[in-house]
């Protein structure tokens, strides 16, 4: 990362990219801290590059709210779900993969904080969304309506046994790449 840093500067894609990776490295590793303030920076630096709803911006959001989410900080983590799940529903549409993934999130943040009906109505709407989209039988499906079952008893930890990150995404897939938010439901 220094180096992409020096040769190409702080704000080229390709160093912010590498930040976002040892960010990612850093959470995995619940050094909090040092993922925060490099997640802060790129998330930052793409606002004002790209703009508030460049999918790279809302990824880097989707980023931090991980890491907000992981420590326990899930008012923290809302209030950037919110702002990726609005801005996904204008820029990709209501029913796009990754908004739908996006309102999976918001919903699972609602169930950590006790708003089970809220977490409820949010992920029938996924439910029914992707059943519309994906047709009944389709593995996103069949995770979205568990994830739905297991929400009133849910006692999951925030660092996530199944080594998915709370986005549905493998860790290792989360590393900047590829830029969409993904529509699997594994947070729960």
């Amino acid at each position: 990362m220094v180096t992409k840093e020096r040769e190409l500067g702080r704000e080229h894609p390709d160093t912010l990219s590498s930040m976002a990776n040892l960010a990612t490295i850093y959470r995995n590793q619940e050094r909090w801290k040092e993922a925060e303030e490099l997640q802060v920076h790129v998330m930052g630096t793409r606002k004002r590059l790209l703009g508030p709803e460049h999918p790279d911006t809302l990824t880097s959001m989707n980023h931090l709210a991980t890491t907000f989410w992981d420590q326990g900080r899930y008012k923290d983590a809302e209030v950037l779900e919110v702002q990726v799940m609005e801005a996904t529903k204008r820029v990709r549409g209501p029913d796009h993969p990754d908004t739908l993934a996006s309102i999976s999130n918001l919903a699972s943040t609602f169930s950590k904080q006790g708003r089970r009906k809220e977490a409820e109505e949010l992920q029938l709407q996924v439910i029914v969304a992707m059943q519309t989209a994906f047709g009944d039988d389709d593995p996103e499906i069949l995770a979205a309506i568990a994830n739905f079952v297991s929400l009133p008893e849910q006692q999951v930890e925030p660092k996530h046994l199944s080594g998915n990150d709370q986005h549905g995404n493998d860790e290792t897939e989360g590393i900047e790449g590829e830029q969409s938010l993904k529509a699997e439901v594994g947070r729960f």
